[in-house]
């Protein structure tokens, strides 16, 4: 399957796809929960500016620490933006290390912003780690808006409309890369996956989809975060004699590629998004030649504008997963407080779907200051940013996505190819 995967929620709760050409996929928001708030009315009276204080809970440290510095330069961009503006709104940001789940990194940052008295927190890249303070974060009554979460389970978690997120569900990743390994004429495949919600999940719907295609998974083995030694799942793997592996994994994947190659195999290898990234200095030239891999958003490397403003704010970045997605998922809290008139955790909340055109009105806007213009106007904004339409639904998952699939070159980097 070499073309852009389009998702769009429908109000019947059924999956369908279309596997030919552009694949549009009508996906459910799985199960309906109680997480959606009431609307709130915004303030009677003349409105003043706001000054809104948020945090971040991003990697740095830990196994997905790479996606850390594009995420923190969106936040940054972002803020950046909405200041420069000077629209009604500023806002102040706090940054925080969101580590992995092998510690209580995230627990202590998100404590510590909690005493800061932030109305929303940005974060965190791992599904894994945001299960570990969703409910500290959404029981204090501030959004948790993630740019990276995956996981099928925060659809339907119990967070009483303060998770929101600008990544699609791994029901769509799941789906494509499934559809590109079959495509690719695959017919037995290995997975090393982790064993979190995160993998498992990934794990789960790949399988289904590559399965329902007519191939067969013969091993997924699983592993747990801060394994170092990948002996056990490889040799399972390599015993099954897969045409091709799939490594749904974080940066393990480091040790993994060199192990499975030092071991014999000479297949292709799938990654995904928790490990698509800039392997030339890590490898030797050709370890990866035309494996592939799925990263869920636009290309940012055509966004043209956005990069070079990334890179004024991080001349050093050289990978930029996830950072279109922080971006917005900033400039959405921000509008959601002008639209609300409020700083407040659950009125910014209450109001996110509406900026996002999840309420099925509203004026197009394709940047902050425009966007804010609308509200400030009386009007209805409906947002569309650097990672998409979003147009989130009542569960605050973004109904329309896009999921790029890459391809490695013979210097271990990666191409989009759709």
């Amino acid at each position: 399957m070499s073309e852009v995967l389009k998702a769009k929620a429908s109000r019947s709760r059924t999956l369908k796809s279309v596997l030919s050409g552009v694949a549009v996929l009508g996906v459910s928001a799985l199960v309906l929960s109680a997480c959606a708030a009431p609307a709130a009315t915004p303030s009677s009276g003349p409105r003043e500016d706001l000054t809104l204080k948020i945090g971040t809970i991003l990697p740095q440290s830990g196994t997905l620490a790479f996606l850390g510095p594009p995420e923190e330069a969106g936040v940054a961009l972002a803020v950046k933006d909405i200041n420069d503006a000077k629209l009604g709104i500023k806002v102040d940001v706090e940054y925080r290390d969101s580590g992995d789940t092998t510690t209580d990194t995230a627990t202590v940052s998100v404590t510590d912003l909690l005493s800061l008295n932030v109305s929303a927190i940005v974060g965190a890249a791992s599904s894994g780690v945001s299960k570990t303070v969703i409910d500290q974060i959404t029981g204090a009554g501030v959004v948790e808006f993630s740019p990276a979460n995956t996981s099928i389970d925060f659809t339907d978690y119990a967070d009483n409309g303060l998770y929101w997120r600008t990544a699609p569900s791994d029901v769509l990743q799941g789906e494509v890369l499934g559809n590109l390994i079959a495509d690719d004429g695959i017919q037995n495949l290995g997975v090393i996956e982790l064993n979190d919600s995160y993998g498992t999940g990934l794990t789960k719907k790949l399988t289904e989809t590559f399965e329902a295609a007519g191939g067969k998974v013969v091993a997924s083995p699983l592993f747990n975060t801060g394994e170092t030694v990948f002996t056990t799942q490889i040799s399972e793997v390599l015993a099954a004699k897969p045409d091709a592996i799939a490594l749904v994994t974080f940066d393990e994947a480091n040790v993994i590629v060199p192990a499975l190659r030092g071991a014999g195999y000479t297949g292709p290898l799938y990654f995904v998004d928790g490990n698509l990234h800039d392997y030339s200095a890590t490898f030797a030239p050709g370890t990866l030649t035309g494996s592939k891999g799925t990263l869920p958003g636009l290309d940012t490397a055509k966004l043209g504008d956005f990069t070079d403003n990334l890179l004024k704010i991080n001349p050093d970045l050289e990978d930029f997963s996830y950072a279109a997605e922080s971006y917005d998922a900033v400039v959405l809290i921000a509008l959601a407080a002008l639209a609300a008139n409020s700083t407040d955790g659950k009125d910014i909340a209450s109001k996110l779907q509406e900026v996002s055109g999840g309420s099925g009105d509203g004026k197009k806007a394709t940047d902050f200051a425009s966007a804010a213009q609308i509200i400030l106007d009386g009007g209805v904004v409906d947002y569309d940013g650097y990672s998409g339409p979003i147009t989130f639904d009542e569960n605050g998952d973004p109904t329309e996505a896009t999921i790029g699939i890459y391809e490695y070159q013979d210097d271990n980097t990666y191409k989009r190819i759709n």
